[in-house]
């Protein structure tokens, strides 16, 4: 019989450096009273919840920061990289495509609005000078 394999699982999307030990996959975590524990957060303000809008500004957002936007400026700016910055301008526009017809005015415009924003940016960024 082939033996089982776990995955390891790291969210580092709010990491401050203090982020607890890698947690197997194929490990239950479980009290003495056989309830399932949930991990505590370092935070203590619960995340908005994740709409189409905000995965659209999302994926902008790492898209300008890719074309040298800083949009914290407590953060250190990333290094420009075009190429990957119109890989997600592709994915917005699929997106746009693939849920014509399926979605609110407000998305729909938040959309748009954020395709045309990072098609200047990019045509700017990629044009010779």
């Amino acid at each position: 019989m082939a033996e089982e394999q776990g995955f390891v699982i790291r969210d580092r999307r709010a990491g401050g450096g203090t982020e607890p030990p890698p947690v197997a996959a194929s490990t239950a975590h479980s009290s003495t009273s056989g309830e399932t524990s949930q991990p505590e957060s370092s935070q203590s303000v619960p995340l908005p919840p994740v709409t189409f809008s905000s995965f659209v500004i999302s994926l902008g957002s790492s898209s300008l920061m890719l074309m040298g936007e800083q949009l914290d400026p407590q953060q250190p700016s990333m290094p420009m990289n075009l190429p990957q910055a119109k890989e997600i301008i592709d994915l917005l526009s699929v997106l746009e495509e693939k849920t014509k017809g399926n979605l609110t005015p407000d998305e729909q415009t938040v959309l748009r609005d954020m395709l045309y924003a990072l098609r200047m940016k990019y045509v700017t960024l990629a044009s010779p000078k």
